[in-house]
């Protein structure tokens, strides 16, 4: 059959968009078709796919399911969410400047900024560690942990761009202490009291990603949680962009979370699968 998609980029994240409303695609997006999808060399190239469905809860719109690269399916992508929201607007030409639709993960708020910019709300954080697993001789300083939707594991070091990601991402990403579904990871960088970079990388696409949204709002919680940084708090990515993560702190938890940031078209096509 032949595939119709979009490709959209939200801070250099990249995602394949189809719109599966009537269900036609569900049986022809099985996990060995959407990894040669995703695949960099053979197929259209993406860190994932996500599909637009109709929503089970009467308060959205619509459903975002949101695939990885292996073809796995997750709870959501705050990158992707954002990406999900422009597209699924223009599927249905709604002009309304807030779209509400449901993913694994909850439901999810967009608003259109007049900028361009998307801002997402985020799932109420949790399960947040501090120093859950010590500095060793791979990890050389103490590593947090906090769920915004997805797990995630924060690494604070004082220069990013000289790490060894491809062997440290891995060794937390399978950690016993993430067992057995394992987490993202992102190494950090302070900037400024509201400033922060980031390196991710990805579970499910298994290599560095451009962005991450979930990864760049677990960086910027946890980096408020260890020094009381007010929102909002700026996060460079390795994409070049800076997005903002704003929220309302109580202590150690965190309420209110949204995500600002771009979501571009990039082009459309057809495929054969």
């Amino acid at each position: 059959m032949l595939l119709h998609f979009y490709k959209m980029t939200g801070a250099g994240n990249d995602f394949i968009m189809v719109d599966n409303r009537d269900l036609s695609l569900t049986s022809a997006l099985d996990q060995e078709t959407i990894e040669a999808l995703c695949d960099r060399r053979f197929g259209i190239g993406a860190d994932g796919l996500i599909a637009v469905e109709s929503p089970l809860s009467q308060e959205a719109s619509c459903r975002m399911r949101y695939y990885n690269a292996d073809g796995g399916e997750a709870e959501m992508c705050g990158n992707g969410a954002r990406c999900f929201a422009a597209f699924a607007s223009a599927l249905t030409d709604d002009e309304a400047d807030t779209l509400c639709f449901d993913t694994q993960a909850g439901l999810i708020r967009a608003r259109f900024e007049k900028e361009g910019n998307i801002t997402i709300s985020l799932p109420t954080p949790h399960s947040l560690e501090l120093d859950k697993i010590g500095a060793d001789k791979v990890i050389p300083a103490p590593v947090h942990s906090l769920n915004t939707g997805v797990p995630h594991a924060v690494v604070f070091l004082d220069d990013i761009l000289n790490i060894d990601i491809a062997s440290m991402g891995p060794y937390l990403r399978y950690h016993e202490a993430f067992a057995p579904a394992g987490t993202n990871v992102n190494f950090v960088q302070v900037l400024a009291p509201d400033h922060i970079a980031i390196r991710t990388y990805e579970r499910g696409v298994e290599d560095e990603t451009l962005a991450c949204g979930t990864g760049m709002t677990a960086s910027a919680l946890i980096h408020a949680a260890k020094t009381g940084a007010p929102s909002p708090i700026s996060v460079d990515v390795a994409g070049g962009d800076t997005l903002q993560v704003s929220f309302q702190r109580n202590g150690d938890s965190f309420t209110k979370v949204h995500l600002t940031g771009p979501a571009d078209f990039v082009f459309e096509g057809d495929v054969e699968i």
